[in-house]
């Protein structure tokens, strides 16, 4: 009986094939970094170079068979995720004719066409889709249709990655609901295609491939697909999912009001609902869950990684040469003298990135503010604390905007990413909530959740419970310190009024916004 199961990941900087055991345990990883090139032409353009790309990623299939010595047979099933809203166009014979990664931002234009269009259609296309001209495939579409008009007319299918790697390897190609309702033309409640808003926004809407639920055990490996990755020719390809969707199967939150909370560069956070019912102030993103029956009201908090990284590598040169030469990690370091501080940083308030608001979408320029020229108090230590405290504050701000929108929150979190490694966060992030955080031993899950899935779709689990309960383990538990509530209260309340003055600043021309979505 074949013993393993893999996931293949692409990622916005990277590819990467991983082998999981049945119990979940990692057997192997080969991963290949790619870079998406700016056309001269076009300024903001990221485009997706399938060609090159491709040979990476049946690279990395090709390696991690190689490197952990499994045999192509023992691999029960596979199954893909990737990074969402990037987007490819197909010709009628199959063949990739245009592509975009999830960063681009080319189409600006376009967002202010729609806007003059109709400046009500944006909001129709939230309260049906979930999703914004933030995002979503529709600006970027239209500029295809506006620039390269030779490209549009041959396009005869719209895709997206994790379902491009599985046309690579089985030659079958579809589209499941958690990565297609990332488009802005897909109706939550059906979970299909919505033809009808690409034909509002002036597309064709002929363009669209079946929709095939996530877990479905869709095709199997051909014999192209075989000799380009090394897997053996018939192995069973489950339909994956979205990143974010599978990282949230991947921490174990499968079921309606669980909410996982993921810390990269951008911060995430998942809740877990039985309806697919969107924001009515159109404020929060909501997606299909890769589980049928199930979607996920997703905020995002800016550059909370991104922060950490320019304070790392601005301030603390000094634990930089320390961690070189001890072999330590600079963030642990940092992580050791911030524990000194006490909660709420002297009442030093650090502001980068407001709450979520889908609709009308941008933050502020970043601020550190109310500090005093105390250096013993007021030192890079601080400074450090605050920007762990501030992103705390946006998960609870976001907490609450779910919970505005859908009545539920949920009693814990599941704390997960990069920043998840870091003890000290996870408190922070335990102690502004007033929650449970519970932190996964495998911390970067979303090529589990893919895992998980493949494994579901090939029968290797009875259920998705059984998938769970089998592969997700826990590493720790930080529950809320009762004694820095009314701190860290007092901290949140004075955040939620200096954060819209900042931005009142912006709006008046006189800061510059960290960032703002095209067309505003």
């Amino acid at each position: 009986m074949a013993k393993y199961l893999m996931a293949v990941d692409a990622g916005t900087g990277s590819v990467r094939a991983v082998v999981f055991s049945l119990d979940g345990e990692q057997a192997g990883c080969v991963q290949q970094e790619w870079s998406h090139r700016e056309d001269p032409r076009w300024p903001g353009s990221m485009d997706f170079d399938w060609v090159h790309n491709w040979e990476l990623a049946r690279g990395c299939v090709k390696g991690v068979l190689e490197e952990t010595g499994i045999a192509p047979a023992d691999i029960a099933a596979v199954s893909t995720t990737c990074m969402r809203e990037g987007i490819l166009l197909y010709d009628k014979d199959g063949n990739e004719i245009w592509a975009c990664a999830n960063v681009d931002a080319r189409s600006d234009a376009q967002v202010g066409q729609l806007k003059e269009l109709d400046p009500a259609l944006e909001k129709e296309v939230y309260l049906k889709s979930g999703q914004t001209y933030a995002l979503g495939a529709l600006p970027r579409i239209l500029w295809v249709r506006d620039n390269l008009p030779e490209v549009y007319e041959k396009t005869a299918t719209v895709g997206m990655f994790n379902d491009w790697l599985i046309y690579k390897l089985t030659g079958r190609l579809a589209v499941e609901p958690s990565n297609g309702s990332t488009t802005g033309i897909m109706d939550l409640q059906s979970r299909d295609w919505l033809p009808e808003i690409a034909e509002k926004c002036g597309l064709r809407a002929d363009i669209f491939p079946p929709v095939v639920e996530c877990g479905t055990n869709f095709a199997k490996v051909s014999a192209k697909g075989a000799a380009d990755t090394g897997l053996l020719e018939g192995t069973p390809v489950v339909v994956g999912g979205g990143d974010c969707q599978l990282g949230t199967l991947g921490v174990g939150a499968y079921k309606a009001n669980q909410a996982a909370v993921f810390g990269g560069s951008f911060w995430q956070y998942e809740f877990n609902t039985d309806s697919g019912k969107t924001d009515p102030g159109c404020r929060v993103r909501v997606n299909c869950a890769a589980l049928p029956g199930l979607w996920q009201y997703e905020a995002l908090a800016f550059k909370p990684g991104l922060v950490m990284r320019w304070f790392r590598d601005g301030f603390c040169q000094a634990e930089a040469e320390e961690a070189k030469r001890t072999g330590r990690d600079t963030y642990d370091l940092m992580n050791e003298k911030a524990e000194d501080i006490p909660a709420g940083s002297y009442g030093m308030q650090c502001c980068f990135s407001d709450t979520m608001n889908f609709i009308n979408w941008k933050h502020a320029s970043p601020t550190f503010t109310n500090f005093l020229l105390e250096p013993e108090k007021f030192n890079k230590y601080t400074f450090y604390r605050a920007i762990l405290e501030n992103t705390a504050l946006l998960v609870r701000g976001h907490i609450e905007l779910v919970k505005e929108a859908t009545g539920h929150e949920p009693d814990e979190l599941i704390f997960a990413g990069g920043a998840a490694k870091s003890a000290l966060w996870s408190q922070i992030v335990a102690d502004v909530t007033g929650k449970p955080v519970k932190v996964p031993v495998v911390k970067e899950a979303t090529a589990l959740g893919a895992a998980i899935l493949a494994g579901v779709g090939a029968g290797m689990y009875a259920s998705v419970e059984e998938a769970v309960e089998r592969t997700v383990k826990w590493d720790q538990v930080f529950q809320p310190n009762a004694s820095v509530k009314a701190v860290y209260d007092e901290l949140y309340a004075n955040w939620k009024e200096i954060y819209p003055t900042q931005l009142a600043l912006c709006d008046q021309g006189l800061i510059r916004n960290m960032w703002i979505a095209p067309g505003l």
